[in-house]
């Protein structure tokens, strides 16, 4: 048990969980995150508080950012700013087919020295950029970088809003990307149409993987459509499944109505010479 509170570096960008240690941010508090790069500012938007889970492994807030830390933050925002509009120039009059997608910038000591600025782009193909390479470091007097993102990738980068109405869980929670098949969409019996079950990236939907484990669950045990149960309304054939409700709907015998009954209350399929009785 112990403290955690919630950072994030971008409005509506994905959270980060940090022990305060001796702190107590605010929500709205701008803090210091210990990065690979040194300490940047963020925005505390889930105030320090309690939780159960043990808090050893989370790393610790540098502190409070102070006038200096927000003149170097603003300075960072402008350079990173600088450098998207240079890089969309460049690409347009050496025409590549790339997109820019993020920029990370690193300041130096003031004279250039250790600055570099990393782009982040997509693209359908390969794309030979040594030359434009060179003229982005000609333009920002700094060390450039270009690295080519996934679809994937780039909607995590980019964030938006999915077709639940919610963030984008790749932006928001997600850490890695777990593999998503066809066969989870089949076995929870959605449209196949690549517009119904794609997200932003055009790649199947992520969570496509989260309740596919209830379905495999449920066909485990259900019994399938076309067998004959017996349930409390009477005897009859299963004609579908409602994985979400736990339940299992069934034409009955006696009038031709269908019965919703808990997968639990139906009792079958019946016995082999109950399917087929004889003459």
């Amino acid at each position: 048990m112990g403290m955690l509170c919630a950072v994030s570096f971008q409005r509506y960008g994905r959270l980060y969980y940090l022990d305060p240690g001796e702190l107590r941010p605010q929500v709205g508090d701008k803090v210091l995150v210990p990065t690979d790069d040194g300490p940047e500012v963020a925005e505390c938007v889930w105030a320090a508080q309690w939780v159960t889970e043990e808090t050893a492994g989370f790393p610790r807030l540098a502190g409070l950012a102070q006038e200096e830390d927000l003149r170097r933050d603003e300075e960072l925002r402008r350079r990173k700013a600088e450098a998207k509009v240079a890089a969309k120039r460049l690409i347009r009059e050496h025409g590549l087919p790339m997109k820019v997608v993020a920029i990370d910038h690193v300041l130096g000591d003031g004279q250039g020295g250790g600055e570099r600025s990393t782009i982040y782009f997509t693209a359908p193909h390969r794309v030979d950029f040594r030359s434009l390479v060179r003229d982005l470091g000609a333009t920002l007097h700094c060390r450039v970088e270009l690295r080519q993102l996934s679809a994937r990738d780039s909607a995590r980068v980019q964030g938006g809003i999915g077709s639940c109405g919610r963030d984008l869980c790749c932006a928001t929670f997600l850490n890695d990307f777990e593999p998503v098949t066809i066969r989870m969409a089949k076995d929870q019996d959605l449209p196949l149409n690549p517009l119904r079950i794609s997200g932003a990236c055009g790649r199947l939907m992520c969570c496509l993987k989260y309740e596919h484990p209830l379905y495999a669950k449920f066909a485990e045990s259900a019994p399938a459509i076309g067998a004959r149960v017996t349930t409390p309304d009477g005897e009859g054939r299963v004609v579908g499944h409602s994985v979400p409700r736990d339940a299992v709907t069934v034409r009955l015998d006696a009038d031709g109505s269908r019965s919703s009954c808990s997968r639990a209350d139906v009792c079958g399929p019946r016995r082999a010479h109950d399917q087929h009785p004889t003459p």
